[in-house]
């Protein structure tokens, strides 16, 4: 995605060359899902842990000082649309009236670097944003899915599942301000694929055509959203119900390579990789690698490394111990561009669960990756 802007870039190329680095130079770095939090994970306390090796933490706040981005137009041109993207009184529309959302996808990533946040930046947590607004779909009744908006409203953002994402909402508040064309069940969407490319994650295929409802009188009741406490069945439950099969979920759960959880939030604690504002198959690659063991302390049950700087949830590990989803675990710790394929594919069908476009109705259960459907997919969707 081009953009027109000067700021930092998020912290992508950095960590991963990082990591290539330190593992080329065989340096160890010393070493609810909560899916009530696909990046509950999307925040938290940001620690120094000290497993980081000291020239990985010198490399990386070097590089995160000097690093810019700027289009070949130059500096003067940059700073210009820059402005432009911030007027409150610019409603961001063509000639034709519509949203410009070239603009909209501007104004969303000069959001996401910020000081003092977690990581230092909102991405994980608009990740999270969009895939609780999308993740109450179901294809039994066609009820629930991004569509809607319904999260700003009673009930749905009061649901502990979706625990701090008020902070994103809030934050993007601006953006709605800037372009008010643009639906809040667009907005929370869009938030999230503009985050995930900026993160150094693939292109995901997005379009508008989301309506607001009036209030919160047409989200689902809670329960929806998937409870990191728990093991397979449970995952399988959840997202079959949306209409994902394994390969599918197992893809979608790689969303954990981003952010942190948060005692506050989720009662769990800790990020799930070293790189948690990069898109990357090292959530699969520790997951797999690591020693993993029960973390004694005062809160739920979740797993730490032999470091105890990085964290599992009770159904992470569900996708070692069910050999179904291990086989695709294995499989994007090897081929990196399968899991970039399979996620981005998924997700944009997650994003579009509920949602009939003008002139499409051929939405409601998500495309299959070249494997088998569940038995719940093949009745139901």
């Amino acid at each position: 995605m081009s953009t027109i802007l000067l700021r930092s870039v998020p912290k992508t190329a950095q960590y991963v060359n990082n990591i290539v680095l330190q593992r080329q130079t065989c340096c160890t770095l010393n070493t609810r899902i909560n899916f009530h939090t696909v990046n509950d994970n999307n925040s938290a306390h940001s620690k120094n842990s000290n497993g980081y090796n000291n020239n990985y933490k010198q490399n990386y706040n070097r590089n995160n000082k000097t690093r810019v981005r700027a289009t070949a137009f130059g500096i003067a041109f940059t700073a210009a649309a820059a402005v432009l993207t911030t007027s409150d009184s610019d409603s961001k529309k063509d000639s034709s009236g519509k949203v410009d959302y070239k603009s909209v996808r501007e104004a969303i990533a000069n959001l996401l670097d910020v000081e003092g946040y977690d990581d230092g930046s909102y991405g994980p947590l608009f990740v999270r944003l969009a895939w609780h607004a999308s993740g109450t779909y179901s294809a039994i009744d066609k009820s629930g899915g991004s569509n809607g908006g319904c999260m700003r409203f009673e009930p749905e953002s009061k649901w502990g599942a979706n625990s701090g994402l008020q902070i994103a909402r809030e934050v993007l508040e601006k953006v709605k301000k800037q372009h008010p064309g643009i639906s809040y069940a667009d907005l929370y969407t869009l938030a999230g694929v503009v985050a995930i490319e900026e993160m150094g994650g693939p292109e995901i295929k997005w379009r508008p055509g989301r309506t607001d409802h009036v209030d919160g009188s047409k989200s689902p009741a809670d329960g929806r959203l998937p409870d990191a406490a728990q093991g397979a069945a449970h995952i399988r439950d959840i997202f079959c119900r949306m209409g994902f099969n394994d390969r599918e979920i197992v893809a979608l759960i790689g969303a954990h390579s981003f952010g942190r959880c948060h005692r506050d939030r989720s009662g769990f604690d800790g990020p799930w990789t070293r790189a948690p504002t990069t898109f990357s198959n090292e959530f699969y690659r520790v997951l797999l690698e690591d020693k993993w063991t029960v973390r004694k302390w005062s809160g739920p049950v979740q797993y730490e490394n032999a470091t105890k700087d990085l964290m599992m949830l009770p159904a992470d590990m569900a996708l070692l111990t069910d050999s179904e989803f291990r086989k695709y675990v294995e499989l994007y710790v090897k081929d990196d561009e399968a899991f970039r394929k399979d996620f981005a594919k998924a997700f944009a069908h997650l994003l579009e669960l509920g949602v009939e476009f003008p002139g499409d109705h051929s939405h409601g259960t998500a495309p299959a990756l070249g494997e088998k459907r569940s038995l719940w997919n093949r009745i139901f969707g």
